[in-house]
Formats: C-alpha cells, structure tokens, sequence
C-alpha cells in the first residue's frame, strides 16, 4: 500500500537526515512529502526508525496509509500519479 511520510522539522540538519533517509523508502513528491510503497510491517519499522531520528517534542511526522481503491482516485497537477517501483532493478 502507499504510504506517505509528511514532515515538519525546524532543524535543518535533522531534516536533511530525515529527507536523505526516506530517499531509501521511497520517492520524494515534494519537499517535506514521500510517497512509499510498503508493506505494514516496513510501514511500523519504519515508523520505529523515524522516531528515533526526530524530536517528539519540537518536530511533526505523519504517516498516512493510502488503500489500493484510495490510490486509483488520486489527482495531480503537475506531477505523474503515484506508481509503484519496479518489482526487480537491472544493473
């Protein structure tokens, strides 16, 4: 399922470290925006892992779950819909 990760930090150094992070898990779509396509254990373990890269009390993360009949009604302006990554990579 797709997940966005939807961020507020005010510390630039720890929102750079988040943002070069999630460039693991997914494709930015905009600044503080990633889309994800995970599972809901790589959702949890990951939402384990940005806890412990953030501050509770000064930054926001959000995660929203987008269900596959949620997905086919997504519009866009200016960007191509949200698309799952190939399943194999040749190098």
């Amino acid at each position: 399922m797709l997940v966005l990760v939807v961020y507020d930090i005010p510390n630039d150094k720890r929102r750079l470290k988040l943002a070069n992070f999630l460039e693991g898990y997914g494709r930015r779509v905009q600044y503080s925006v990633f889309e994800c396509f995970l599972s809901l254990e790589e959702m949890r373990q990951l939402h384990q892992k940005v806890k412990k890269k953030v501050k509770a009390a000064e930054d926001n993360v959000r995660f929203y779950w987008i269900s596959e009949s949620a997905l086919s009604q997504v519009l866009t302006i200016g960007s191509s819909l949200p698309e799952k990554p190939p399943e194999i990579y040749i190098i």
